[in-house]
């Protein structure tokens, strides 16, 4: 039988499984293509094209959706976005602490050591499941909604353990430099 998007949308509303694979079925190609015609490398587009599938199958029971091609469309355009702005960010902190870590004397080179070893010191003095989170987030590149599914926790909880964890560092860390390159690599 040939569903309509309305029809598809209907059995996800209910959260049937025969919906979700419909539609993914229907839309995963499309989506890929689109995906890929705004970010070139494969896999991250796959990537974000299974993110929107879980997603739209997570908020299936909660949020009402009207046209779905373009619901699908704009979630992919997003993600990419997103992980562009990400990206962006990773590298620009990335030149940040070169910047900060080249050193020009042996002296310099003892300096960025004593500063990740104490931001090591600080993290590991984290609640575990806290400090399981922030490792997870910001030195593993592990997203916010994986997280949650690893640890059976809720996503509000996941930012609310990485929020704390920044608090921490922020008030933990001589203040100065220090707690800009928390500020600028963690944020």
């Amino acid at each position: 039988m040939n569903y309509s998007d309305q029809e598809l949308l209907a059995l996800l509303d209910k959260h049937q499984k025969l919906g979700f694979d419909l539609i993914f079925e229907r839309y995963w190609k499309r989506l890929y293509r689109y995906a890929n015609t705004i970010y070139a490398e494969e896999r991250i587009c796959e990537d974000i094209v299974q993110e929107v599938f879980i997603s739209l199958w997570e908020k299936s029971k909660t949020q009402k959706i009207f046209n779905l091609e373009a619901y699908l469309l704009r979630a992919v355009k997003f993600k990419v976005i997103n992980h562009l702005r990400d990206l962006k960010f990773t590298r620009e902190h990335q030149e940040v602490l070169n910047e900060l870590c080249v050193p020009a004397k042996a002296d310099q080179l003892l300096v960025c050591d004593d500063v990740e070893a104490l931001i090591h010191y600080e993290i590991d003095k984290l609640p575990p499941k806290c400090k399981r989170v922030f490792v997870l987030s910001r030195f593993e590149d592990v997203p916010n909604a994986e997280i949650a599914q690893q640890l059976n926790i809720s996503i509000r909880t996941v930012e609310k353990h990485i929020s704390d964890a920044l608090k921490h560092l922020r008030t933990s860390l001589p203040a100065g430099e220090l707690s800009l390159i928390i500020t600028l690599l963690f944020q």
